[in-house]
């Protein structure tokens, strides 16, 4: 009977063990969500184990301050963290986030901006204005056809309708991005599109299928609405025009386009320029350009899907920036005169 009352309470205790070290392992495994979202930590020093959890929960890093806590004590850890700035994500589980400010590869400080409207070029211009890394060097990653080539362990589902030939223009999302110092083009890049996987959501995707339109139509398109529109409301009104357009078999003429062939910024091409031989040239050429002509806003890229339809079927941008909408053929050229002459 003893014996059985010893073997019942081992049993038990097995079984307690075996539970509170699962709950365990599942309380630093688990992340506090699949947001991807970059976050920077920054631990001073001399800073403890406490202070330091108390950040974390503070950026919604980790569920549990006791759990980070305990965790760190049988790790191991307290006196291997590095005072610095580190990059973390809300997807990142306990030990992940431990293992990483343990490591001592703090992030740089430094931001990089890349501006709604830029083309690859104009990206790469600045990257190697700021020293980090060479035009020529990212021109080249960007011109991938297939990003497993240069970041193999991701899919990327929106570039599923790319044509096989294009590379990344349209889908390098502008926005501010922190990086590590030692970072490259490929880092780069992989930091945009994981940007527009998490703008470009799901319900945009549907409602552009809805639409008729693909993901590399709507980029395209939203690219042209970038460089021709400033204001939501007009980039909206002037989507509507394109897809009219677009259904009556109408050229879009887009100065944008044309620009994008000559590498000129005119707000008004000349007549040598509309007449240059170029698929991207939306004067000579119906439909949509072959590809995107800039890395569009998230505000073209709604516009793209959500155009409003109004009366208008022509417009055109004032010096100021601001747009002008007419119905007809006549009072476009009307308003050339007045403010583009």
């Amino acid at each position: 009977m003893f014996k059985k009352i010893v073997i019942t309470l081992m049993a038990v205790a097995l079984l307690v063990f075996f539970g509170g070290a699962l709950y365990y392992w599942n309380q630093i495994s688990l992340p506090v969500s699949s947001d991807e979202t970059e976050v920077l930590l920054t631990i001073k020093q001399g800073e403890g184990v406490k202070e330091i959890a108390a950040n974390l929960i503070s950026d919604n890093l980790i569920r549990s301050q006791f759990w980070f806590e305990t965790y760190v004590y049988f790790d191991r850890s307290e006196t291997k963290f590095v005072a610095g700035n580190y990059i973390l994500r809300p997807d990142m589980n306990i030990r992940d986030i431990v293992n990483t400010i343990k490591s001592g590869k703090a992030a740089d400080e430094e931001k990089i901006t890349l501006l709604e409207g830029w083309d690859i070029s104009e990206i790469g211009d600045y990257l190697e204005s700021e020293n980090i890394v060479s035009k020529s060097d990212f021109i080249k990653a960007t011109q991938t056809t297939d990003t497993h080539l240069i970041i193999p362990d991701k899919d990327y589902d929106f570039l599923s309708d790319k044509p096989k030939d294009q590379g990344l223009e349209g889908y390098l999302f502008p926005d501010t991005y922190r990086i590590y110092s030692d970072a490259n083009s490929v880092d780069i890049i992989e930091k945009t599109l994981d940007n527009f996987n998490l703008k470009f959501t799901d319900q945009m995707k549907a409602d552009a299928v809805a639409g008729q339109m693909s993901t590399y139509e709507i980029i395209t398109l939203a690219s042209i609405i970038e460089k021709e529109v400033r204001t939501d409301e007009d980039r909206r009104i002037a989507a509507g025009i394109f897809y009219d357009r677009l259904n009556l078999g109408v050229a879009l003429q887009s100065d944008a386009t044309v620009n994008y062939v000559t590498g000129k910024q005119e707000l008004q091409p000349s007549a040598d320029d509309l007449q240059v031989e170029n698929l991207y040239n939306t004067y000579k050429y119906e439909g949509l350009p072959p590809g995107p002509i800039c890395n569009p806003s998230l505000s073209s890229m709604m516009a793209a899907i959500y155009p409003e339809k109004s009366e208008y079927f022509y417009f055109l941008t004032k010096p100021d920036g601001t747009t002008v909408f007419s119905k007809t053929y006549e009072e476009h050229l009307e308003n050339k005169r007045r403010y583009l002459q």
